[in-house]
């Protein structure tokens, strides 16, 4: 996808208020990526991602950045928390599972894409297996038929979604039981990675409904019709140069000074700094170069800052990126102008309970101000306050729905929202003559 950084970052600001500085870094180095990929051989290889490391409190949109840009080019993805790595060997993980889980994001994604091109004709096989198994119980509702007059009656009642309830008996694959490879080693293989072909498929009679039935033989179908040496290899190659890695949490393996605890958090970095360097690594579905994966750091750095980063590491982020806090207005916006917002889906929950809520401009503006207000006395948790809030506030409502008969609409004020959250705003006043 060749989208403009303007582009890009009019589709970020759909989903994420504000953080402009962070959404034109993101863009730019994907737009970079097209780019490269328009270029020479020789000059291409030369060219590699300039990583970028977030500074903001939780909750202004650090990780939702990263994620969004993601699956705008559908490009592999994952989150990892760099805390996790600690002390490896005992609860950590061994820090090259952070590419083996990209490659096996990879593979799921090319092998969707091929299930795709190849559905109508695991479809159609799918429905002639189907039909043999409903033939004995739908037999005696069309006893004037043939056979094969039956079969296609059968077909036809089932692509018209009639048959999907009913319960068969069928001989169904059998998963394979999955191995754990060590403690928090990250790794789990299946009896069929490490045998091949070698043993024989087992299956099993289930009874199940046809629906059901469907869903797992058409995974099965298409498994046959697509070449899986082709799947690997192209989730191998997305995986090494769409890739984006977001490494949350850095800043807790950062630290001043190198003694006890702080000794593994350094450890810690320099176990990561080959990963984000270039380096290859060894997986199920063959070796991954590391070198063109876009790497995306974030952390709050309250107690660390960058600086405390070995030198190293920080020479791998060259781009530093400051997110903002969030302000009244921002936490308006986010209420009412992202695409599915808080608001909108607090709506959309109740009504199913038949509860119609509408929230004035003079309530929203209430809860945007006491969530900035929380934020600034308390903790700062950025927009994730919103939804202690909300729920604060829709608690009683969200309680009492459910049996009703008819439609009821519910008008949401300033006045309701404070006296709902009348003890929150008492805690906060009281907390500004606490020291």
């Amino acid at each position: 996808m060749n989208m403009t950084p303007r582009e890009i970052v009019k589709e970020l600001d759909r989903y994420i208020i504000g953080q402009t500085n962070a959404k034109k870094a993101v863009a730019v180095a994907l737009r970079n990526r097209y780019r490269r990929n328009l270029l020479p051989d020789d000059l291409r290889d030369e060219i590699t991602p300039k990583n970028i490391i977030m500074k903001g409190p939780t909750g202004v949109g650090k990780t939702e950045i990263a994620r969004r840009l993601a699956k705008i080019v559908r490009a592999p993805f994952i989150k990892v928390e760099a805390t996790k790595f600690t002390e490896v060997g005992y609860v950590g993980r061994d820090v090259e599972s952070m590419i083996r889980d990209l490659v096996e994001v990879a593979v799921r994604l090319v092998r969707d894409e091929k299930s795709k091109d190849v559905e109508i004709t695991a479809s159609k096989r799918v429905v002639k297996q189907l039909s043999k198994a409903i033939m004995p119980v739908r037999k005696s509702l069309y006893p004037e038929l043939t056979e094969a007059e039956l079969r296609a009656q059968i077909e036809t009642d089932f692509l018209d979604g009639k048959l999907r309830d009913i319960t068969i008996e069928l001989e169904l694959p059998d998963a394979p039981k999955s191995l754990q490879l060590g403690p928090g080693a990250g790794m789990e293989l299946n009896i069929g990675d490490i045998f091949g072909g070698m043993m024989p498929k087992k299956t099993k009679k289930r009874s199940v409904t046809v629906g059901d039935a469907y869903k797992i033989l058409m995974e099965t179908e298409c498994d046959k019709l697509i070449d899986e040496d082709a799947v690997n290899a192209e989730a191998i190659r997305r995986a090494e140069n769409e890739g984006i890695i977001f490494i949350d949490e850095i800043d807790k393996i950062a630290s001043k000074a190198a003694h006890g605890q702080d000794v593994s958090r350094e450890g810690v970095q320099r176990d990561i700094l080959p990963i984000v360097e270039g380096s290859t690594v060894s997986t199920k579905y063959g070796q991954v170069r590391t070198d063109y994966i876009l790497f995306i750091a974030a952390g709050a750095f309250h107690i660390a800052s960058m600086d405390d980063l070995i030198p190293e590491l920080q020479g791998r982020f060259p781009i530093k990126v400051a997110l903002d806090n969030l302000s009244e207005q921002d936490f308006i916006d986010i209420l009412t102008t992202t695409d599915n917002s808080i608001l909108s889906q607090y709506t959309e929950l109740l009504k199913v309970d038949l509860v119609n809520i509408n929230f004035c401009p003079d309530a929203i503006r209430q809860v945007a101000i006491i969530a900035a207000a929380e934020n600034e006395n308390n903790e700062n948790i950025g927009a994730r306050r919103l939804h202690t809030i909300m729920e604060l506030l829709l608690s009683e409502i969200s309680f009492n729905a459910g049996g009703l008969t008819e439609e009821i609409t519910i008008n949401i004020n300033r006045e309701y929202v404070l006296e709902n959250l009348d003890s929150t705003i008492k805690t906060l006043n009281l907390r500004k003559y606490i020291l």
